[in-house]
């Protein structure tokens, strides 16, 4: 499940609360905003070498946004313990804050959150604390969202997120079942886009992630 780092791709150790966490970074030609593109769980083989991670980072940049995928708390160079989304939610808000000092003219640009699955999970709670501080996300795409009970006997009480979330999960996602997902958006009036056929990590289907999110993000420019 991880892809070789292209030579164009950075790697950044950047300073959080509990020490560094190691951040690569997709840069854009010519950027007009940021994206944090999180990961898989961490005790599961999660990493920010994920190829759906890496896809979302690659679409992002593609569509001219600083793409940074960072490692969530034990993984590779990143400092800390598993602390089940609550350190992972700060850790992420400290990227955050670092590539809005890092490239200061994209301080009060667009902010793009995308994650796959625990990493949905997170970013859930990091648009939650953006909009409690009064800068919302621009956008919040999340796929394979952990919600409810999944495999390994976890159990995620997924919040609230934005009308215009976009949600994309597989027909046959054998982690997180499907009803999972639309049970969570169902009384939040919450589309999902559903990919027939897809399991978990999207195997041969990650162009459907592509495409879906080419189309989503420029209909919202074109509108």
């Amino acid at each position: 499940m991880t892809v070789a780092k292209p030579a164009s791709m950075q790697a950044e150790l950047v300073e959080g609360p509990v020490g560094p966490i190691e951040v690569l970074v997709d840069a854009a030609a010519v950027p007009h905003g940021i994206a944090l593109v999180t990961h898989p769980h961490p005790l599961f083989g999660g990493a920010n070498t994920n190829k759906v991670a890496y896809t979302l980072a690659r679409t992002l940049r593609d569509l001219g946004y600083h793409a940074l995928r960072p490692n969530f708390r034990g993984v590779g160079k990143t400092a800390g313990t598993h602390d089940n989304g609550q350190g992972e939610t700060a850790d992420m808000l400290a990227v955050l804050a670092w590539a809005q000092r890092r490239w200061p003219d994209l301080s009060a640009a667009p902010v793009v959150l995308a994650g796959f699955s625990f990493g949905a999970y997170v970013q859930t709670r990091v648009a939650q604390s953006l909009a409690d501080a009064g800068h919302p996300a621009k956008r919040l795409i999340l796929v394979g969202t952990a919600a409810g009970h999944v495999e390994g006997a976890r159990q995620y009480d997924t919040g609230a997120v934005g009308p215009d979330t976009l949600v994309i999960h597989g027909s046959k996602d054998e982690t997180v079942p499907l009803q999972n997902v639309l049970a969570w958006a169902e009384p939040l009036e919450l589309p999902v886009v559903v990919v027939a056929g897809a399991d978990h990590f999207f195997h041969g289907r990650l162009q459907n992630i592509r495409d879906i999110i080419n189309r989503a993000m420029r209909e919202s420019i074109d509108s």
